[in-house]
């Protein structure tokens, strides 16, 4: 969506390519979800309800899989800083792509479970 490039293009190009790889897991995983900005932020759906938000700041690139998919990954996310429903992945450090996409196929999963008719 063309919001999205505009919201990736604001950011230096090292960050803009951590940000286009994450977006390209997110439709990857999930080839049928509906992408814009919410909450100033690229922001997915799928069946019309929540499915992952990332957000680029200047020292990290922040992940929203809502509280279930940080909390099915709580181990493995255990290493990061950490909000209810987010974390941080710092920019100093190899960003963790594998972990984002099962993240992401697990959201996937979830809401289809939940909301598939």
């Amino acid at each position: 969506m063309e919001e999205v490039e505009e919201y990736i293009n604001t950011f230096p190009i090292e960050i803009q390519k951590i940000a286009q790889e994450i977006r390209n897991i997110i439709k990857n995983e999930a080839p049928d979800c509906v992408e814009r900005i919410s909450y100033g932020m690229p922001a997915y759906k799928t069946f019309g309800k929540p499915l992952v938000y990332f957000a680029a700041y200047k020292n990290h690139i922040g992940l929203y899989a809502t509280p279930s998919g940080h909390t099915q990954f709580s181990e493995a996310l255990s290493k990061y800083k950490q909000g209810k429903g987010s974390v941080q992945f710092p920019l100093d450090a190899p960003i963790p792509y594998e972990l984002i996409r099962k993240i992401v196929a697990f959201r996937v999963k979830e809401n289809m479970e939940k909301f598939k008719k």
